[in-house]
């Protein structure tokens, strides 16, 4: 799972990347306005954590970007700006939520995890198709019940192709998902293919009703 932060105040934002990176989430950073707009228009997150005052900009006008490019990006407003007009604004022009600076971390975390689930699996904590069932909250995968122990990158495969099954995910989309925004960078992807190839394997091994299907040349599919 990719998580985007929003954030100039730079020992704030390591210690949120560090704690989101040590609960298994991939993690990007802006620290300005102007890289934050190619991110967020360039790349598809999660959640984005996002800082209303920004070198170079606003966070609202972030928010508002957004909106009109039609970028269904879950947002998480992070401000010492605490008061109800900024709150307000920031939930109206598309924020799913707001959490005011000083904040623990574990709140953080339970606003992200909320988030998510609304945004990807309707609210429900278990993502199922056909025998197998991932859980977010605990990284696990069973098919039917018997626990299947995948790697960080097979897990993060998975769980981003179970979102979306039946339908062909490119590489380099899945690459930018689960290794990074820099993965586009790479000479080739083929490290893509032994990280699929072991998920297949362990899948087949549990007798799963679903197949990764490689489709030459292009990328893969939940079948």
């Amino acid at each position: 799972m990719k998580i985007l932060i929003i954030e100039d105040e730079i020992d704030l934002l390591h210690s949120v990347q560090e704690f989101l990176e040590q609960e298994s989430y991939l993690v990007e950073f802006a620290t300005n306005y102007e890289t934050a707009v190619v991110k967020v228009l360039s790349y598809q997150y999660d959640c984005i954590l996002l800082d209303i005052m920004l070198p170079g900009g606003s966070g609202l006008d972030i928010l508002r970007l957004l909106k009109n490019e039609k970028k269904d990006q879950p947002v998480l407003i992070l401000s010492a700006k605490d008061s109800v007009e900024d709150k307000v604004l920031g939930l109206e022009i598309g924020a799913d939520d707001y959490l005011a600076k000083p904040f623990h971390l574990s709140e953080l975390l339970a606003r992200i995890k909320s988030i998510v689930r609304r945004h990807m699996h309707q609210g429900d904590h278990v993502i199922s198709y056909k025998d197998v069932k991932l859980n977010p909250d605990l990284r696990q995968v069973t098919v039917g019940s018997k626990e299947v122990i995948l790697n960080r990158k097979e897990y993060d495969m998975l769980y981003y192709l179970m979102l979306r099954p039946n339908k062909l995910m490119e590489k380099t989309t899945i690459a930018e998902t689960v290794w990074g925004d820099n993965a586009d960078q790479a000479d080739n992807l083929d490290f893509i293919y032994s990280q699929i190839k072991n998920l297949r394997r362990k899948l087949k091994e549990a007798n799963a009703q679903i197949d990764i299907q490689a489709v030459y040349g292009v990328g893969y599919k939940l079948i």
